[in-house]
């Protein structure tokens, strides 16, 4: 079966943003985005009265920002996000176009967090979806450095620090379930298990990625059925399952 394809409205191809082109990107109300300018809890630049932003800084802060966002605040964002992806056929299921059960892996033998970036990238470079490997170990490192994509409850959204076209032949996400949960960094203090790797060539791609697993993990059985999955088709199958029930709920909203 041919993969469905999401498009994503397309903003501007340059790096540096105006306010209402920054509200857009991140998927905000524009004056909630200079409301949070005002308080200085977004980074911005100004010049003769006029905010701007970096693009890269930005997808920084709203990667984070989705990551830490509460139930309420994450549902209205991914709302949101819904409304500017739309899919070729009609289907939003987005998720589903990004994967499929050979980039999952069952009982991943990593044991640090070293190595379970380097077995997630592995796991995309034997499915042939990356041109440069080594290139993406080493954005997945920084942005660990910059702070960690471990959330609550055993489970990581790893993604790299940059968005470059050239480190892989497509957006994708990768699912891998270790043998032994290890330390990642998570803000409840646990160790980690269920490891997501998220690369998306567009920005906004991205960041509504970001949105909808955090949604579907947060909302749905997701992660229980992801440790009890027996092989790799019932870990594809409780991701898939787990964002059919999202979009049942969003209503499937129509253009």
């Amino acid at each position: 079966m041919a993969r469905r394809r999401c498009d994503v409205d397309v903003i501007m191809a340059g790096k540096h943003l105006t306010l209402d082109e920054a509200a857009k990107y991140l998927h905000l109300d524009t004056g909630y985005l200079a409301r949070l300018v005002k308080q200085r809890e977004v980074p911005f630049t100004e010049s003769g009265g006029r905010f701007g932003f970096d693009r890269d800084e930005l997808d920084a802060w709203a990667s984070q920002r989705i990551l830490r966002m509460t139930d309420r605040h994450l549902k209205d964002y991914h709302h949101g996000s819904s409304m500017g992806t739309r899919c070729g056929d009609g289907d939003y299921a987005l998720i589903a176009t990004l994967f499929d059960p050979g980039r999952t892996v069952v009982d991943l033998p990593s044991r640090t967090k070293a190595s379970v970036l380097r077995d997630l990238v592995g796991v995309a470079e034997a499915a042939g979806l990356l041109y440069a490997p080594a290139d993406l170990i080493n954005s997945l490192e920084a942005r660990e450095a910059a702070c960690s994509t471990g959330l609550a409850g055993g489970v990581a959204l790893v993604h790299p620090r940059n968005h470059d076209p050239y480190l892989a032949a497509e957006s994708f996400v990768v699912l891998a379930r270790t043998a032994t949960p290890l330390p990642f960094g998570a803000p409840d203090g646990q160790n980690t298990d269920i490891f997501f790797l998220v690369c998306c060539l567009d920005d906004r791609l991205h960041l509504h990625t970001l949105a909808r697993l955090c949604t579907m993990l947060g909302t749905t059985d997701c992660l229980p059925c992801l440790r009890q999955a027996k092989d790799r088709f019932e870990l594809y199958a409780a991701v898939t399952d787990a964002e059919q029930l999202v979009l049942d709920r969003l209503g499937r909203i129509r253009p």
